[in-house]
């Protein structure tokens, strides 16, 4: 087999040319060799350099010791041959982010605006004679005016500038922030190197020419390389040929390994030939990147430059370097398509709809946006029909072209007011809060164990309705050790003592073990003093070679006897076959076998068993199942997992057997022991199931394991529950249920099944993926269920893309489950999904506390500024007041409910599912109930506050009089019910008391703290600029006295029952179980959902407007005198389609990458296998080539 490889000594340099730095070949030579398949390949190298030692001899390397690390041969090795990185997409400046921020549809308009308006202040027609122009013009043009008329423009163009500046600070911050996250991950991705005969983990991007790497199932490859030594390696290339078969490597066939490729079965080592910018992955992303600027010309020129140029070129050409590793997160995408290595992230984007709350506030949005153009065209038409009725209509005025200007200054007043209006219904503090919500909450979730890739994940974990749980390591401790043995005809309860066992049988059982598994497999002396041995590799492997050690035997010594280059053949394990196979030769020319798997498997593969001499004798059907009903089933009735150890000879005179035929090969066996393995349940785990159980979340195991096993372990777990009709079933009688003649999976018959299913066992992975894929598509339930699940194996990818939420193991996981998971649990450790739901219920919770608040604001002010601009021609509010309540109020409003820590009672209700409205019918009593009571405050003090207070009244003040009292008291009174009126939005749920759990809240304190503070100082100090002038001690207290009102009011609200204003409509509501069905019919074409399709067609014009998302600022406006109507404000919506389309911070220019296009929603993107069977159709034979999970991995 391909398992040849010679030693020679390291560092035997033919210096042939001597080109870069002293290696026998550059670095063309190698790229030109990587770009060669098979065949070609493997002649190539016999032409140019004899064989593969050959190359390894002239890279200065040793197939067995590797590379010495030396720090002068490694940097030696990055200037010829290149770093190990391929650099991301430059992050964007400031200042082009601030030109984004410009953009906003809004902002123009305003712009525009308070240009025009400036230019008219600034002209004065020539001889205009006021009075010929009506009264309507009186005291336009008096005393002062003309230092006063610039201040509308300027105040518009100022709160224009604010506006963009926090929108640009955000998305910096933002992309800075991901960046650091994506670094972090990066450090922590690590590979398998030789270096000085020692095999060791070092960060991919230190990976360098001429390194040796072991490869093996799971990984993902992180740079070209050569076999140079494998055992049945098949490689998953889909990523970078679009082929989903898997390709055979060997070295007499096809050697190459590319990077970004994932090994789907077997294990090797390679020589590493290309790195970074010169792999394959490299090349294609360098000729992508051609045509953002002229990369192009740049690689060329330092193709003949040599590579060290080449390097420095691609570090210049974008910014911050970012190792090709598998973990990207979402920020990546851009470098990712560009790499075009995974698709899989691609398609991940576009193919999950999008999250339950994403679709929501996409609607939302559409509905307030609606409403405000409404209310703004409203405005401008009353003001406009006011305005020309009483001048041409009333005083009966003509127009005259001297008063043409002042007329259009009028028209432009009223234009301003009109923007001012809509500007004010937009919450625009709300993709703020969304954006602080949700990074509040990953950061904190890493705390909890959850690494969260993907930001919505954390949201949509909140509404998960089914968790499919892998069982080993999620559920169990994954710290396997053997308790009970079947020996020499011997049940043993404990492991027997060696001299209990015959010598003749140990002695082929420690061999058997010790040669049968991976060799990466060890167990090491433990960390602490009186520590546990520490497992290190697969833990059912851990388990057997622990037992070999408590049989008082070493596995060490044999495998130095027999190293892994003398093992003639190996049958990796993989999820189809359910066992692993080792062959060696004898010395007289025979082969003996070693094999080890599932017991019930390999058992019906036995003709033999050692007896209690430790001869073999026959081993019949009947005598198996005796054996399984003796010896297998309680062992699994116990939660033991077991597993058969056996062995077959090949005689010499036979001849050398057909090691393709698998079938013959694996028969005939001898069965030696057979082993029961406990894997205790994690303490925490039953406590955290009845959790879920109470939330509303249902968990159903899905394991290879064999049923009883499985059963045992959901009893222990509280899955199962004694005297509950639930359904335990085997892959295989599931897929007999749910497919029709045809063998096509269907879903009215799936849909019989999943809903009382809880286990299933012996499952391949396909099954894992159907049954995700047919609870997510029934339609049987009210609402859409929203799935999550666990898994660790490569095998494990398909579902892991396929569920709302994937949960990848940190510890245990492959890079392939990685890769296709949204949140990493880095203890691996199923009491952190529970945590995952809580959070994820908090950030939707957040965003319903701001939207109750931020609407209540949002709702006075439309028809106080409407009613002011229609009625007294003068907005009670005045500009810059309008900036400080919307600018710092909607921002530390964000701040202080988006922070809000969660709490257990949120698992104490069901989920909220896909259908129910952002805004219920309480939070609507509260926002309307609110908004009464701050209305009828608002409007008895503004046409009564000058006899309530005995003070002048502030109404029809001439134009440049000082601030008056009247109008100070109601600012003041406006912002103390805002302030009082966000201890009421704490609690969405009707709760009375308002106040529990506030001091566990100290953002929430401070800002509110901070904002009383600053309204002191602003009303006291803040004179002409505030328009507000100093109130006595009586005053402020009455102020007070007033907001105080809102929590007695919210009290009076909470008492209505909601049951009886039936008249009250919900908004925001989910995607309906109609457009489910839509969906459902172009199921293979990504689907993207109905609300993300409504919002690109508003997107140009309405999200651009309402989104500049993390901003928040709504100046508001005022208008100057009761002549001069009206005034400016402007408001900036951060574009909510930043934030629709980049809920995982994508730079925005890639928003058009995201909609996929025809070709991409082919089958080929998948690179996981069965991508034409499980990946798109859901059905489909079960992918042979799919590595098992641990979980009966062995």
């Amino acid at each position: 087999m391909a398992n040849n490889t010679a030693e020679h000594p390291p560092g035997n340099s033919v210096a042939e040319g001597n080109h870069d730095g002293d290696f026998g070949v550059t670095v063309m030579d190698l790229r030109e060799l990587m770009e060669l398949r098979s065949a070609e390949g493997v002649s190539k190298i016999q032409d140019t350099h004899g064989d593969v030692q050959g190359l390894c001899r002239r890279l200065k390397t040793s197939a067995i010791e590797g590379l010495s690390g030396n720090p002068v041969d490694l940097e030696k090795r990055h200037t010829s041959f290149g770093k190990n990185f391929i650099p991301p997409k430059k992050a964007k400046t400031f200042l082009a982010l601030v030109w984004e921020a410009l953009q906003d549809v809004t902002l123009i308009i305003l712009e525009i605006a308070a240009i025009i308006s400036l230019g008219l202040s600034f002209y004065h027609p020539p001889g205009g004679d006021s009075e010929a122009c009506g009264q309507v013009a009186g005291g336009v043009e008096d005393e002062g005016e003309a230092q006063a008329g610039w201040i509308e423009g300027a105040a518009i163009l100022f709160s224009v500038a604010i506006v963009v500046l926090v929108t640009a600070f955000n998305d910096w911050s933002k992309e800075k922030q991901f960046r650091g996250l994506q670094s972090r991950i990066e450090q922590e991705q690590k590979f398998t190197v030789i270096r000085k005969g020692q095999v060791i983990q070092i960060p991919v991007s230190e990976i360098v020419v001429g390194d040796i790497a072991q490869i093996k199932y799971g990984d993902l490859l992180p740079a070209d390389g050569i076999l140079i030594q494998g055992n049945d390696l098949k490689i998953d290339e889909s990523s970078l040929t679009g082929e989903s078969d898997q390709v055979r490597k060997s070295m007499e066939k096809d050697p190459m390994l590319l990077s970004g490729t994932h090994v789907m079965e077997g294990s090797g080592r390679m020589v590493v030939s290309a790195v970074g910018l010169n792999s394959q992955t490299g090349i294609i992303f360098t000729l992508l990147c051609a045509g953002d600027n002229e990369e192009v010309k740049k690689v060329k020129k330092s193709k003949k430059q040599g590579p060290s140029e080449n390097r420095n070129k691609a570090k210049t050409q974008d910014g911050i370097a970012l190792e090709i590793q598998p973990l990207k997160s979402e920020e990546a995408t851009e470098s990712e398509e560009k790499e075009e290595v995974k698709p899989v992230k691609k398609v991940n984007v576009t193919k999950k709809e999008k999250s339950v709350l994403q679709g929501k506030l996409t609607k939302l949005a559409v509905q307030i946006g609606k409403a405000g153009l409404i209310m703004s065209a409203l405005t401008v038409i009353i003001l406009i029909l006011y305005f020309v009725i009483d001048t041409f209509a009333v005083q009966g005025q003509s127009w005259t072209s001297d008063c043409t200007p002042i007329y259009i200054q009028y028209f432009v007043k009223f234009f301003i007011i009109g923007v001012t209006v809509l500007v004010v219904a937009v919450p625009e503090g709300l993709p703020l809060a969304v954006t602080i919500s949700l990074a509040y909450s990953v950061k904190k979730m890493m705390k909890d164990n959850n690494l969260v890739r993907h930001l919505d994940a954390c949201e949509t974990m909140g509404n998960a309705t089914a968790i499919c749980s892998d069982k080993t390591g999620t559920l169990t401790m994954n710290r396997m050790t053997v308790v009970q043995a079947y020996v020499n005809d011997t049940h043993f309860k404990t492991v027997p003592e060696p001299d209990a066992i015959k010598p003749k049988t140990l002695e082929v059982m420690v061999n058997s073990i010790s040669i049968n598994s991976a060799y990466t497999t060890k167990i090491l002396p433990p960390e602490k003093e009186g520590g546990l041995p520490r497992h290190v590799g697969n833990k059912t492997e851990c388990a057997l070679l622990g037992m070999v050690l408590q049989l008082k035997r070493d596995y060490q010594p044999i495998r130095d006897e027999v190293p892994e280059e003398k093992l003639y053949k190996v049958y990796t394990f993989n999820s189809s076959r359910k066992s692993m196979s080792t062959v060696l030769k004898n010395a007289d020319g025979g082969f003996r076998m070693y094999s080890k798997g599932a017991s019930e498997i390999v058992l019906r593969k036995c003709s033999r068993i050692l007896d209690t001499q430790g001869q073999p004798r026959v081993f019949k059907p009947k005598d198996r199942d005796e054996m399984v009903r003796k010896v297998i089933e309680p062992m699994a009735c116990d939660g033991l997992r077991t597993i058969c150890v056996a062995y077959r000879d090949f005689p010499a005179e036979a001849g050398e057997p057909n090691w393709e035929n698998e079938n013959e090969i694996l028969n005939e066996l001898t069965c030696i022991v057979v082993v029961g393995i406990e894997d205790p349940v994690r303490p925490e785990v039953p406590d955290a199931i009845v959790k879920c159980q109470r939330a509303g979340i249902t968990v159903r195991m899905v394991t290879g394991d064999n049923i009883n096993t499985a059963r045992a372990i959901a009893i222990k777990c509280g899955i199962l529950l004694p005297g509950e009709d639930f359904l335990c079933m085997e892959g295989k009688e599931f897929n007999q249920q749910i497919r029709n003649d045809q063998g096509e999976v269907e879903q009215e018959r799936l849909d019989k099944v999943w809903p009382k299913l809880r286990v299933l066992a012996r499952s391949s992975p396909t099954d894992k993926h159907t049954l995700v894929k047919g609870i997510i598509d029934s339609t049987v339930l009210e609402t859409r269920q929203v799935v999550a699940v666990t898994g660790d194996g490569t095998n494990d990818g398909p579902a892991l893309k396929k569920a709302d939420v994937g949960f990848a193991m940190g510890i245990a996981g492959t890079d392939v489950a990685k890769e296709a998971s949204d949140i990493i649990l880095t203890d691996d450790n199923f009491s952190s999904i529970v945590k995952a739901v809580m959070w994820g219920r908090n950030v939707y919770d957040s965003i319903s506390k701001f939207l109750q608040f931020q609407l209540t604001v949002n709702v006075v002010a439309v028809i106080v500024a409407f009613t002011g601009a229609c009625i007294t021609q003068d907005s009670p509010l005045k500009a810059v007041q309008m900036l400080w309540v919307n600018l710092i109020m909607d921002t530390l409003a964000s701040l202080a409910l988006a922070t809000e820590p969660p709490c257990e009672s949120l698992l104490l209700r069901k989920p909220y599912g896909r259908n129910k409205p952002l805004i219920s019918r309480t939070m609507m009593k509260n926002i309307l109930g609110h908004a009464v009571y701050q209305l009828t405050i608002i409007f008895t003090l503004l046409f009564a506050g000058e006899t309530i207070f005995n003070i002048d009244s502030g109404r029809n003040s001439p134009l440049h009089a000082p601030p008056s009292e009247h109008y100070t008291i109601v600012f003041n009174v406006f912002v103390m019910m805002q302030l009082f009126n966000e201890i009421n939005a704490r609690k969405i749920h009707g709760e009375r008391n308002v106040f529990e759990g506030i001091y566990k809240n100290p953002i929430f304190c401070s800002v509110v703290l901070g904002t009383f503070i600053l309204q002191i100082v602003i009303v006291q100090f803040g004179g002409k600029p505030f328009s507000c002038t100093a109130l006595t001690i009586d005053q402020w207290l009455w102020c007070v006295f007033i907001g105080v009102g809102e929590l007695l009011w919210g009290q009076l609200i909470s008492a209505i029952p909601t049951h009886h204003l039936k008249f009250l409509m919900e908004a925001g509501h989910g995607t309906t179980k109609e457009e489910i069905k839509d969906e459902e019919m172009t199921e293979g074409a990504d689907e993207i959902d109905h609300a993300e399709m409504e919002l690109r067609r508003g997107q140009i014009l309405w999200f651009r407007g309402l989104n500049r998302i993390q901003t928040q600022i709504k100046v508001v406006n005022a208008f100057r005198s009761s002549l001069h109507v009206g005034l400016e404000s402007p408001e900036s919506r951060s574009s909510i389609h930043s934030f629709m389309a980049h809920p995982e911070f994508v730079p925005q220019s890639e928003e058009e990458a995201r909609i996929p296009t025809i070709e991409e929603t082919g089958d080929e993107i998948d690179p996981l296998p069965s991508a034409s069977s499980s990946g798109a159709g859901g059905g489909g034979e079960p992918p042979s080539a799919f590595p098992h999970s641990c979980e009966s991995s062995i």
